[in-house]
């Protein structure tokens, strides 16, 4: 699984968990819901931190607590 994939599945998983959807993500977080979405898409393949920095702030946790699970830690390297 690819940084990307497993940043997509986190804010995915977060959101869940909370029950809001891509919409309220996006307005909690000031980004346009056009920008919550691409993030979410398996057709974008890179996210800038700033997108990742605003949606935590929108879910009200920190990038250490975005980044501490067991997918982030269990990346391979990316190296093209």
């Amino acid at each position: 699984m690819t940084v990307k994939d497993t940043v997509a599945n986190r804010f995915k998983e977060l959101c869940r968990e909370r029950g809001i959807h891509t919409n309220e993500l996006a307005n909690l977080s000031g980004v346009t819901p056009s920008t919550a979405y691409s993030l979410l898409s398996d057709k974008r393949r890179d996210v800038s931190i700033t997108t990742i920095k605003k949606l935590c702030d929108g879910l009200d946790i920190t990038l250490g607590e975005f980044f501490s699970t067991s997918e982030f830690d269990s990346l391979e390297q990316e190296l093209k």
